[in-house]
């Protein structure tokens, strides 16, 4: 495992050990955590949408009957 070293503002480095602690983790692993989602973003992104793809396929769920339009579904009522 490789370190790095970043610069932090003091406020928010002390912040992030606060929630950090209040969710019995460190800052070091919120950061590693965070670094591994962002380097697999787009992995997670397209396994998620392909996932809700496939459950939009398969639902039997419809609006039925109803029939509007856009603007009767933003219509302000004073």
């Amino acid at each position: 495992m490789a370190n790095l070293t970043i610069t932090v503002d003091e406020d928010v480095l002390k912040r992030a050990r606060l929630k950090a602690l209040e969710q019995g983790t460190s800052v070091n692993a919120m950061l590693r955590r965070h670094l591994e989602q962002y380097a697999s973003g787009d992995a997670h992104r397209k396994a998620a949408l392909a996932t809700i793809r496939e459950i939009s396929r398969r639902s039997r769920a419809s609006r039925g009957k109803a029939k509007w339009t856009r603007e009767e579904l933003h219509e302000r009522r004073g």
